[in-house]
């Protein structure tokens, strides 16, 4: 087992970690459609790479072709029924009501959540600051994000959920799905990051909010911390563990607060 001191890198998740979580954006907009819990979240996972989502976070797809895409998909109740049924079976779970019609409208599903993803975890801004400023370690960024269209301004639509410069400003490397073209939880991603830090798999902590982008770290020997969405602390009380040479809870609030960039 390796010394906590072994650490050499600590990897950031931005969206549910360092911003909050779209997912909550999701949850919102599929309550207001009257739909099952994670009814929308489970037909994005289900589509895989040539999902409209996946793709805008590859870059292989933009705005605003991708708006049309994902609400098409959104709205595709035999595919996302079949999904969520399969779903409510691996969860061992009884299956609701699930809709026989229809329509989302996907730059308003997209509006709501990257409306979310634009408020800050000041706790978690609070930690990179001072693992940054120790000097200690290589703190970087990992996220699944998307390219914003020529001629989009701050404001626009269309750059809701992109992190500010104050944002990518705070890491050491800040590593974008949509430059690399390879996104969470492909292995490839995390051996891409590995190797830009310089680091081991060993010797990296990488926290994210969501199970399989974890498990995916986990399996290339990477330690990995998962960050509730509503709840920061806990994540930041784990990763402590894993350097104790900083304080982390210097001047920190107990509760989580957002700010907006």
């Amino acid at each position: 087992m390796n010394h906590p001191n072994d650490i050499k890198a600590i990897i950031f998740d931005i969206g549910g970690v360092v911003a909050r979580s779209p997912l909550i954006g999701v949850s919102k907009f599929e309550r207001q459609l009257g739909l099952p819990l994670n009814y929308l979240n489970v037909a994005m996972t289900a589509r895989g790479a040539k999902g409209a989502f996946q793709q805008l976070e590859t870059g292989r797809v933009q705005f605003p072709d991708f708006y049309l895409q994902f609400g098409n998909e959104m709205s595709d109740v035999n595919f996302n029924n079949q999904a969520y049924r399969h779903h409510c079976q691996r969860n061992l779970n009884a299956c609701p009501t699930l809709p026989t019609h229809l329509s989302v409208d996907g730059k308003e599903l997209w509006k709501t959540m990257m409306s979310e993803a634009s408020s800050y975890n000041d706790p978690i801004i609070q930690v990179i600051r001072r693992l940054k400023a120790s000097g200690r370690y290589k703190v970087a960024a990992l996220t699944n994000n998307f390219n914003l269209a020529p001629g989009v301004k701050e404001g626009d639509d269309e750059a809701l959920g992109i992190a500010p410069k104050e944002i990518k400003n705070l890491f050491d490397d800040f590593i974008e799905s949509s430059q690399v073209g390879m996104r969470k939880p492909d292995p490839l991603f995390y051996r891409y990051a590995l190797d830009r830090l310089g680091v081991e798999p060993h010797a990296a902590v990488f926290l994210d909010d969501i199970g399989m982008n974890l498990k995916a770290a986990r399996a290339l020997g990477i330690k990995t911390i998962r960050v509730g969405i509503h709840d920061v602390e806990p994540a930041i009380r784990e990763l402590q563990k894993f350097v104790p040479d900083v304080d982390l809870f210097s001047s920190n609030s107990s509760s989580t607060k957002q700010q907006k960039l």
